[in-house]
């Protein structure tokens, strides 16, 4: 039942996912349940409401996706990273965040359902140093424009793509936006939340 309910709520996202999506992106709220009840993760307590904003949510973002590799910055217990890497099994994640509790979550669930495209990194955005930039980095409801710039715009490859997941249409802060960085603004249609609640920052570098 549990399944079934997530599979009919993917369906309403115009996206096309690989065959067992809905199983483990079901075992991931499972797994967030049960942690959720020694741990606090997540405000968010009911399974429906948690379909909506952190599955759905989340999985709105994959058509913004650019290229292979893609970083997560203040990922949380996972989210948008997990459920993204379960529709993109081709696409390498890094999920990153300082909260010890939230990493060992994405590494137990990560390791439970095989996701063999997920690396799970404690440490801040500001300190990481992997040595490489990222396709895309995304990061959701993290921290307003300029300051997601400062914390993590330097992991974003020359022709790359830094997707900043908002609320309501960010008018403030896309004033602050300064070279070298370009922006468009994509609204989300998440199903079960308010029209224009949701969208999408596209930040680019100007060549």
């Amino acid at each position: 039942m549990r399944v079934a309910r997530v599979q009919q709520a993917i369906e309403a996202l115009a996206l096309s996912f690989p065959e067992g999506s809905a199983d483990k992106l079901a075992a991931l709220l499972d797994e967030l349940e049960r942690w959720n009840q020694k741990v606090n993760l997540t405000a968010v307590r009911d399974r429906e409401d948690m379909i909506t904003t952190h599955l759905l949510d989340s999985l709105v973002a994959s058509p913004l996706l650019n290229g292979d590799t893609i970083l997560d910055v203040g990922t949380g217990p996972g989210f948008p990273g997990l459920p993204l890497a379960i529709i993109n099994p081709e696409r390498q994640f890094t999920l990153l965040d300082s909260n010890n509790k939230k990493i060992m979550f994405v590494q137990h669930v990560a390791g439970l359902l095989g996701l063999q495209n997920v690396s799970a990194v404690k440490a801040r955005g500001e300190d990481y140093a992997p040595g490489h930039g990222f396709d895309t980095v995304i990061a959701r409801a993290l921290a307003a424009l300029p300051k997601l710039v400062e914390i993590a715009g330097h992991h974003v490859r020359e022709d790359g793509v830094f997707v900043a997941l908002k609320g309501r249409y960010p008018a403030t802060e896309l004033e602050q936006i300064a070279a070298p960085w370009s922006h468009a603004v994509t609204e989300l249609i998440v199903p079960g939340l308010e029209k224009g609640s949701r969208h999408a920052v596209l930040l680019r570098r100007r060549t």
